[in-house]
């Protein structure tokens, strides 16, 4: 199988098989069956795509229950430092950072299970992201962290004078003082 399990429960590094030659390569980057196989039975229903420019910070972002997503990130080009934060309360890993560098070139994808927080930054020129939302945006059900929040300590893999982060983000609470209603269930 081409996933690779890390110690959050639930979070999915997915490798896809790349066939390469001459002409180029292909790779099937979502197989509902391959993917089911995993466990992962999540019906997708909304895909979000976003151009952003080297130093930029995206998150952290999530959508609360009954609103939460799914999510499986890639990128089209270009190269990200992506992030989830664990804020299940009850979960093994609560509170804690994964960090995965994901590119046009690797291929890797990543699959985050409601109760993560998500952003990412941007560590090339430009970079281009998709991901897969299996559940509708709704704007009374976001919540967030501030990027810089001094219990997490996220190194974002960018210079602090070289960050670009939208107000909003700025604005996010601390990971002690975020809206959370999830519940880690083994």
């Amino acid at each position: 199988m081409p996933f690779i399990e890390t110690a959050f429960p639930g979070l999915l590094i997915f490798d896809p098989v790349v066939f390469s030659d001459n002409r180029g390569f292909f790779f099937e980057s979502f197989n509902s069956k391959t993917f089911g196989q995993q466990g992962i039975t999540d019906h997708f229903v909304q895909d979000n795509q976003s151009l952003s420019n080297y130093g930029v910070i995206r998150g952290l972002h999530y959508q609360l229950n009954p609103h939460a997503q799914s999510k499986l990130i890639r990128v089209l080009t270009g190269e990200i430092l992506d992030v989830a934060v664990d804020i299940r309360q009850g979960s093994p890993t609560f509170g804690k950072v994964f960090s995965i560098e994901l590119s046009a070139e690797n291929k890797k994808q990543l699959y985050i299970p409601k109760g993560f927080a998500h952003g990412f930054s941007v560590l090339s020129k430009t970079a281009e992201v998709l991901y897969k939302c299996d559940s509708y945006y709704s704007k009374e059900s976001e919540g967030g962290i501030v990027f810089n929040d001094t219990t997490l300590q996220i190194d974002w893999k960018i210079p602090a004078d070289k960050t670009i982060v939208s107000e909003k983000d700025r604005q996010q609470s601390s990971f002690n003082n975020c809206r959370n209603n999830f519940v880690f269930e083994p």
